[in-house]
């Protein structure tokens, strides 16, 4: 399913593959892990819930500075030095014992954590240049897996030992593993147009308005993602769900999101990236208005869900790719909207909540996708503008 041009490509790419596969490992520990964190540090749930402000802070900070190092330095050298600053965080998060000192840890795992992924998606896409589309979509597919991952490691692990830590340290001993093997590579490095004719022929923009509407979309999807993720065992509860069965509705749209993630592989071989956010977009519009008028039974839902949340990000990364140029910091500034979009809509989502009950959730859900549907149409339109002032 994947194209390599060389040994070296392939070698690499793989290497980036487990690496992701490390960091969603890091980013799906602090849900499973929180109630023992609150035990560990004598929280509330309600006082542990601000490692999530705590670590999407560090998310955003980290997409703003390593945007402006993947300019500067050697990527790899980059990446090495955020692996061992996240391995750093995991080794102490268990034994901290009081509450700022995990805000401060979490804080510096975003700050890693997003840094190794904005880094990882410059690299790749410096690596493979307008062929990458198929790489992202199995580069975050590998990120969801590490995703699923680790509730099923932290099971296993209390199982076995009983304690919790040891959940962190192997979290943390799997992206170490990967520094290694990731320093023996020579970095990607930015591509370069040599002409103003190659700029034109393969479309590659520099527009702020277009950079602004990549930068809306992909907050708006992540928000809309994390959101569902975050929100939608609350809301099974809400509607009559035991809780037992309510917590399964998370796995299914993990679940879902990975395998469409995988389908979306061969699929950017076949279609352009238009054609899959469209279909992501109507599967995703026609399930959210399904729940608002209860036609879905919810297990369904979540699972059409997750389908159609799999490839949007992937896609529009990749079709950024095809029409901008790719520098760190434009990575850097969209992984930024990505954290504004986590940090943001979740947020309201309690807020409604609470003021409306739960048919305010699926709203909320048609409210995004015909956001996310706005926004596509105003890219479409404004590449369609640039094109034409290009071969004017």
């Amino acid at each position: 399913m994947l194209h390599f041009p060389s040994a070296y490509h392939r070698r690499l790419t793989w290497t980036y593959f487990g690496l992701f596969v490390a960091i969603g490992m890091t980013g799906g520990l602090l849900g499973p892990a929180l109630p023992h964190l609150a035990q560990a540090s004598g929280s509330s749930m309600s006082q542990i819930a601000i490692l999530f402000t705590a670590r999407a802070v560090g998310n955003m900070s980290g997409a703003f500075v390593t945007g402006l190092l993947m300019d500067r330095f050697n990527g790899h050298y980059v990446l090495i030095g955020m692996g061992i600053l996240a391995a750093l965080g995991l080794a102490i998060a268990p034994l901290s014992p009081l509450l700022l000192l995990l805000i401060g840890v979490f804080m510096l795992l975003g700050f890693a954590e997003v840094s190794l992924n904005a880094g990882g998606n410059t690299l790749l896409l410096w690596l493979h240049r307008d062929a990458a589309g198929p790489n992202v979509s199995a580069l975050h597919f590998c990120f969801s897996l590490g995703n699923m991952l680790t509730p099923l490691l932290l099971v296993a692990v209390l199982s076995l030992t009983g304690q919790f830590h040891w959940t962190f340290w192997l979290v943390g001993l799997a992206v170490v593993s990967m520094l290694w093997p990731l320093s023996r590579f020579s970095s990607p490095t930015e591509p370069t147009a040599t002409t103003n004719t190659d700029q034109q022929q393969n479309q590659k923009y520099q527009d702020p308005l277009l950079l602004g509407l990549f930068m809306l979309l992909f907050s708006l999807y992540v928000g809309i993602e994390i959101t569902f993720a975050g929100w939608v065992a609350a809301y099974g509860v809400l509607t009559g769900i035991p809780l037992s069965q309510a917590a399964l509705l998370v796995t299914l749209f993990w679940l879902a999101l990975s395998a469409g993630r995988l389908l979306a592989i061969p699929l950017l071989r076949r279609y352009t990236p238009w054609h899959i956010l469209c279909s992501c977009l109507s599967v995703g519009l026609i399930t959210a208005i399904g729940l608002s008028f209860s036609w879905l039974p919810l297990s369904l839902g979540a699972l059409l869900f997750g389908l159609a949340a799999s490839a949007i990000f992937p896609t529009l990364y990749a079709l950024g790719n095809q029409t901008m140029r790719m520098r760190g910091r434009t990575t850097g500034a969209i992984f930024i909207a990505a954290g504004s979009g986590a940090l943001i809509v979740p947020s309201l989502t309690g807020l409604l909540l609470d003021a409306f009950g739960e048919q305010a959730f699926p709203l909320l859900l048609v409210s995004l996708w015909l956001l996310i549907g706005t926004g596509l149409a105003l890219l479409a339109l404004r590449l369609r503008r640039l094109s034409a002032t290009v071969t004017a």
